[in-house]
């Protein structure tokens, strides 16, 4: 008997079918991997077997017995936790605080804390994900954020659950830390808890999944045994075609650098990085967790200045202390975190779009809202941005396509010369990503430079032309393609002898 099974879980949201009919069951012990493009469905059915949506039509059974989950709490009481993408933790409380919120141990009978039983349970959660060095005691906010998804993690995972929901745990963390994440998940699994598992990492589906189950257009089109299942199919069930060339093939014919660093540095957070951007070309970046890849975007942006070194655009020195300086000099940022630092989420995605073009339709410091509306409109309908509903808030977007609302915002600024891209693919799906890589080839053999900075080894190998390595604040190595390959990227960006990884 199956541990977890629904059967014909449909809903809708204001008319639009999210759910059509979805039936899927998972074993006790096993790894379910539930895959599909941006709005197929997936946070949908997570929401309503967390209880944080309730279904218009289906059933849910735990094993074998019919159960209602009305709210979060009725979800938690029957042994489910769910991990969203979205961190929920209370930034200014402790960690201990943030993994036993609302469980806190007391004192015999009384209403008093016991903080040092808190602290050790607290300890022992860390310590089995395999984080024993996280501070307890520490407020959740001074940790970086993926530490902070590491709490959120560890929360879910304090009373062993019978059925464990991951939603993107992996978005932000290390490749340390995701093999940690890993090994407790096939623990885990092994102790009898059931994984539904999301992700758009391919790679992660065939490592760690022992079932695929794919949504397309809120139906289940595919639910078969990952050993069975290849690379080529699986992207064809969730995508409706092949996608045998990911990565866009191009002839890179580089100008001279539009953008140069010189001796940049920010104190404490990397030190002397110097390097050109030429026109027409891709530039990746890629480093581990602390390497100072997005502060090296950040100073270029004028987000968070450089404290020495020198910026030059088309070999002339430029000060860039601002944003507004970096655009005024043609430099755009597509941050990694577009819900926090990319996007006003109770904007519509009309307004989103055209934050940064108001100029190109004011008059006289006007702005007209007929010129935007029709200049955004068409640059999110060539981007495919969907549902069609610009006046939506941005918050009510699936990811991959708020990713889509941030990029127009930047192509429709005139005259840039270099664009940053930080993470643009992160939580996004497969056709999204190849749609990103496109546009950024096209960006390239239009003339613009491009910086991709990822922290995924196989995307800034696949789209690069030059591959600059960052370790610890300074610039490890600058390659060209010739000698790209994974073993040698990794080995510079650890500092390890690369003979030692391919022995």
């Amino acid at each position: 008997m199956a541990r977890l099974s629904v059967t014909g879980i449909s809903k809708s949201f204001d008319g639009t079918q999210a759910l059509k009919g979805v039936s899927f069951a998972a074993d006790a012990g096993e790894v379910v991997a539930l895959c599909g493009e941006n709005g197929a469905g997936k946070s949908t059915l997570m929401k309503i077997l967390s209880g944080a949506v309730m279904l218009d039509e289906g059933q849910i059974f735990l094993e074998g017995t019919r159960v209602a989950i009305a709210t979060p709490q009725e979800a938690i009481a029957l042994g489910i936790r769910t991990v969203y993408q979205e961190l929920s933790l209370l930034p200014h409380l402790s960690v201990a605080e943030n993994l036993l919120l609302g469980r806190m141990p007391h004192r015999g009978r009384s209403w008093m804390i016991d903080w040092d039983a808190s602290r050790t349970v607290a300890r022992t959660a860390l310590a089995d994900l395999g984080f024993a060095d996280i501070d307890v005691d520490a407020r959740t906010s001074s940790l970086s954020v993926s530490l902070q998804q590491v709490v959120e993690i560890a929360k879910a995972l304090i009373d062993t659950p019978r059925i464990l929901i991951l939603d993107e745990p992996t978005a932000v963390l290390s490749a340390r830390e995701t093999e940690l994440l890993f090994a407790r998940v096939r623990k885990l699994a092994g102790l009898g808890t059931t994984v539904i598992y999301i992700s758009h990492r391919i790679e992660e589906i065939f490592e760690i999944s022992d079932r695929v189950v794919v949504l397309k257009d809120g139906a289940g089109v595919l639910d078969e045994a990952t050993a069975t299942l290849d690379r080529d199919r699986l992207i064809r069930a969730m995508v409706g075609r092949s996608l045998a060339a990911i990565y866009p093939k191009r002839d890179a014919h580089p100008g001279p650098p539009v953008v140069e660093c010189r001796a940049l540095a920010k104190r404490g957070i990397f030190h002397d990085v110097s390097f050109y951007v030429r026109s027409g070309e891709i530039v990746g970046m890629f480093g581990l967790v602390g390497s100072g890849r997005t502060d090296i975007a950040k100073a270029l942006f004028g987000a968070t200045p450089a404290t020495s070194g020198e910026i030059l655009i088309g070999g002339k020195a430029v000060n860039i202390t601002t944003p507004r300086d970096a655009i005024a000099h043609g430099i755009v940022l597509v941050t990694e975190d577009r819900k926090h630092d990319g996007l006003a989420l109770d904007l519509t995605a009309i307004d989103n779009g055209g934050l940064a073009s108001m100029e190109s339709v004011s008059r006289a410091g006007i702005l007209d809202r007929r010129a935007q509306r029709k200049s955004v409109g068409a640059k999110l309908d060539q981007l495919a941005v969907r549902p069609r509903d610009y006046l939506r808030i941005a918050r009510r977007y699936s990811g991959g396509n708020q990713q889509k609302i941030v990029l127009a915002k930047w192509l429709l600024v005139e005259d840039i010369r270099l664009f940053i891209f930080d993470e643009p693919t992160r939580g996004v799906d497969i056709a999204t990503k190849v749609e990103i890589y496109r546009m950024m080839a096209g960006l390239a053999q239009s003339g613009a430079a491009v910086l991709l900075i990822s922290s995924e080894m196989p995307e800034v190998i696949g789209m690069s032309d030059r591959l600059i390595v960052m370790r610890a604040g300074r610039i490890a190595a600058d390659l060209v393609r010739r000698d790209f390959s994974m073993e040698t990227v990794f080995a510079h960006a650890a500092g390890v002898d690369q003979g030692r990884l391919t022995a």
